[in-house]
């Protein structure tokens, strides 16, 4: 994607099904666990960095020492720091003859992170900042083992206002910070809820302060507790919690909006926000890795039960189709194919683009990210050539003008031909404070190869998605022009994105998308403002009523696809360069999207339909805000 989006999250959890010693043994390091965790959040660094935090539970620690840690960072890299600061601890104590790697009950009594159960998290900045009181994971803590949590995921709530009232009616005096403190509040309240009833009925039987701990830790039912806390959820979630017994468990959304993969055997049960990772760090194959159902919440106690229960009711299948695109690795066997289908998806679009002049054209891609796409761009390209040149050969032979000089023309000649035109710079520091001079240095992140397409040419990149067209119109148009080609064909895998996110990704606000500037340019040549007003008087409305209804469409059904792709062309010109060719933007259609992408039809980024009501209410208040010149505020 060459315009950077903050985005998503991702979690990784390890809960170890054995003593420290059995890793000792069997692998050599009490520290399996610890480093599996590592592993799984450095495979997924791509999905967040702009915080990183880890915690630890112990298990069965005596009254008195400590038994649930936490470690946070939001400086640069801040997943090396974490664990650098980890090790220097662990590596401090071992000199000092404190931890003898080959007695693991050292490593569990004297090292933070020497215990069994472990969460990570890797956060983008969507709310509350970037500061580390809003960086994963959350604690809540009390003397009661049963009562601390430990709160992190990969989500967005739609509804977080109506949480923290909701939390006000109960009694509480929330802090209305992010989504997380809210959610953090509610499930605690049932969790004390939960533990408190199970506390006094042991206590009327005159039980002893230890048995009831423990039969409370024994009976405590995390299902339950994540049942009644979710009834008001509206949003795309994954979350993660741990319990200060050792309980912990992993829910996601019922619409399987955010992604969450889990592996299981004797020693371990993994948890990750993408199955690629598990893969390689566990050495498994895809069908071992399992989702975990959307609507459903996984439960694993600290004696190793491990349940799965529905909380609550399921949603039509939205899966998000932005993780296939872009967000997830693309090493992943379903997302490579899928990305290698959105390319194929394009050549129909392409050819037509390039007028069928095979020979005078060069095909590339714009960010990494797009390599696979336009693996299958080129596919689908040398498949439609075959079928012209078999074509040409038996109108040929059938007139019996076959010659050395025709299959020149039809083959050697004229063969679908891929560069490498675009490439990112090692990434330029931009702490110079005046913003001109930032947006100057950043505008040469991407260079371009010199010779890779000559004067005359056609040019065709695939990029992943174009959400502002800001890079392209500041950075990469204005140096592939330096090329002087005839024509350049930006070509998006992704349709045109022209309503916000709500559940995960940073894309809130309307006037931010070209798809929209373009759309409100069109309305306004037409002489059609006054559906401006229209919209924004049913979108006040339907924010103050709570309907579902997407009103923002009306602007896009004035125009079609094409219009709005030719309007977006000349907003991506660069000016005050000398060139003078033609510039096309190509977008996926929603048909071919759904096609590549069979089992991920979440597309409301594109579509305008969402799968929960408060993604409607949100669309509608983007509008509000952006009418009322008040983009600089969330719509949710």
């Amino acid at each position: 994607m060459s315009d950077k989006i903050t985005h998503e999250c991702g979690i990784a959890l390890v809960r170890l099904l054995k003593p420290l010693s059995y890793y000792q043994e069997k692998y050599g390091t009490p520290l399996w666990g610890f480093t599996k965790l590592f592993l799984l959040m450095e495979k997924q660094h791509n999905r967040g960095q702009d915080g990183a935090g880890v915690a630890c539970v112990k298990l069965d620690v005596p009254a008195g020492d400590p038994f649930m840690f936490r470690e946070r960072c939001v400086k640069v890299n801040p997943l090396d720091r974490i664990f650098k600061t980890l090790l220097a601890q662990y590596d401090e104590k071992k000199a000092a003859g404190e931890i003898h790697p080959e007695f693991p009950d050292t490593v569990k009594k004297h090292f933070d992170f020497g215990g069994e159960l472990l969460v990570g998290h890797l956060r983008y900045g969507t709310s509350g900042g970037y500061n580390i009181s809003s960086c994963h994971p959350y604690f809540r803590r009390s003397p009661w083992p049963t009562r601390n949590l430990a709160l992190c995921g990969n989500f967005n709530m739609t509804n977080t206002d109506e949480l923290n009232q909701a939390l006000i009616g109960m009694g509480q005096h929330p802090i209305f910070a992010t989504d997380t403190q809210a959610l953090l509040e509610k499930i605690g309240f049932f969790l004390d809820e939960e533990h408190e009833d199970i506390y006094r009925e042991l206590r009327s039987q005159g039980l002893k302060g230890e048995e009831i701990s423990r039969q409370i830790s024994e009976r405590l039912d995390l299902g339950r507790v994540i049942t009644r806390s979710a009834s008001k959820w509206d949003g795309g979630y994954t979350l993660c919690g741990l319990i200060g017994n050792g309980d912990a468990f992993v829910a996601r959304d019922p619409a399987g909006i955010r992604p969450a993969f889990y592996f299981q055997n004797d020693e371990v049960i993994a948890f990750a926000s993408e199955r690629a990772p598990l893969q390689t760090i566990f050495d498994l194959s895809a069908p071992q890795v399992k989702e975990v159902p959307p609507g459903h919440v996984i439960v694993m106690k600290a004696d190793g039960r491990i349940s799965e229960t529905q909380f609550t009711a399921p949603l039509p299948r939205a899966s998000c189709s932005f993780e296939r695109i872009y967000f997830s690795r693309g090493n992943d066997l379903d997302i490579y194919r899928e990305r290698k289908a959105l390319g194929g998806h394009l050549g129909a679009q392409v050819v037509k683009s390039i007028g069928g002049d095979w020979g005078r054209t060069v095909f590339s891609f714009i960010p990494n990210t797009a390599e696979v796409a336009w693996f299958g761009l080129m596919h689908a390209l040398r498949e439609i050539r075959r079928a012209e040149v078999k074509k040409g050969i038996l109108e040929a032979a059938a007139k019996g003008t076959i010659s050395e000089k025709l299959l020149d023309e039809l083959i050697t000649n004229n063969w679908p031909r891929g560069e490498k035109v675009v490439s990112k710079d090692i990434k330029i520091r931009t702490f110079i404070g005046q913003e001109s001079m930032r947006n100057h240095l950043a505008s040469h992140v991407y260079d371009i190869s010199y010779g890779s397409v000559q004067p005359g040419d056609n040019l065709v990149c695939v990029d992943d998605s174009i959400v502002r067209g800001t890079t392209l119109r500041k950075s990469i148009l204005r140096i592939l022009t330096r090329l002087q080609p005839r024509k350049i064909i930006i070509v998006s895998t992704a349709p045109q994105i022209r309503y916000p996110d709500c559940y995960g990704i940073d894309m809130s606000q309307l006037g931010k998308f070209i798809a929209f500037e373009a759309a409100i340019t069109l309305l306004k040549e037409r002489g059609q403002q006054s559906l401006l007003t229209e919209v924004y008087q049913l979108c006040r409305d339907a924010v103050a009523h709570g309907d579902s209804v997407n009103h923002v469409q009306r602007i896009y059904s004035q125009f079609s696809p094409e219009e709005i792709s030719a309007k977006i062309a000349e907003f991506v010109r660069p000016t005050g360069v000398d060139w003078h060719g033609e510039i096309e933007v190509i977008f996926q259609t929603l048909e071919n999207l759904h096609a590549a992408c069979p089992q991920h039809s979440g597309d409301w980024y594109f579509s305008g339909k969402y799968p929960t009501p408060g993604g409607f209410r949100v669309v509608n208040q983007a509008f509000v805000n952006y009418y009322e010149n008040s983009e600089g505020g969330r719509s949710y």
